[in-house]
Order: C-alpha cells, then structure tokens, then sequence
C-alpha cells in the first residue's frame, strides 16, 4: 500500500518554506527583494532540487533574480542543512517559472471576451447576461 503522503513531497515543501522564509526575511540582495518560490521538485534520491521561482516585479529582468538565486546557492544550502531533516542537502538548480506571465495573457483573453460580451445585441446589464439565455436553459 502506497503512503499517502510521500517523503519527497514532505521535503519539497519543507525546502520551499524554508527557501521562501531566508529570501524574504534573511537575503539582503535587492534583485531577491521581489522574487517568491512557486515550487521545489526533487529527484527520486533527493539528490537534486529543482526551486521554480517567479518576480512580483514584471520589470525586474529574470536573469538577474537567475544569478542572484545561484550565487546565493551555497547560503541557502546552508540554511537548509540547518532545517531539513535529510541526511544530505540537495543540490539547487533554479528554474524560471512563467506561469504568472500565461495567466495574465489568460486574465487579458477572458477579459476581452467578457467585453466583446457586453457589447453585444440584447445584453443585459441589470443581471450580467444575454436577455435569451433563460430560453437556452429550458
């Protein structure tokens, strides 16, 4: 019978908590100052950890939160050896997560399709729909 809660999913999340704590409580580098840990994705044998990170700042450039993180590297394993409870610390490899990025293009779609909506002939304004929908639902 599989555990329900795997350790690898135990550390990821002990990893990103841990990461996200010392960046917004510990890091002085002020191209950290907006950068948050969206997930941590670790190899089977826990041997390399995968932080996908993302900037609250759209217009601080990516490659610089990228070279902070990494010459941070060797303090975060630091802190993490002080926390973690594995024998050994993983090694932290930095991704780039542009999920922000497709959800403001998703936001921006919907968005217009709710204006084009609006726009349209027989639209009701009082309940936020077409006056003929009542008539789709029967």
């Amino acid at each position: 019978m599989p555990r329900e809660y795997p350790r690898s999913r135990r550390i990821e999340e002990q990893i990103q908590r841990i990461l996200s704590d010392v960046i917004r409580v510990r890091i002085r580098d002020p191209r950290l100052r907006h950068t948050i840990i969206t997930a941590v994705d670790v190899s089977r044998d826990l041997g390399v950890a995968w932080v996908h990170f993302t900037g609250l700042d759209a217009s601080q450039p990516r490659e610089d939160m990228e070279k902070a993180l990494e010459s941070a590297g060797g303090f975060f394993r630091r802190e993490l050896a002080q926390e973690l409870t594995v024998r050994n610390v993983p090694q932290l490899r930095f991704r780039y997560d542009d999920s922000g990025s497709r959800a403001d293009e998703m936001d921006n779609l919907i968005a217009s399709v709710v204006d084009k909506d609006r726009k349209a002939p027989g639209y009701d304004e009082r309940h936020g729909e077409s006056a003929g929908d009542d008539d789709e639902l029967d």
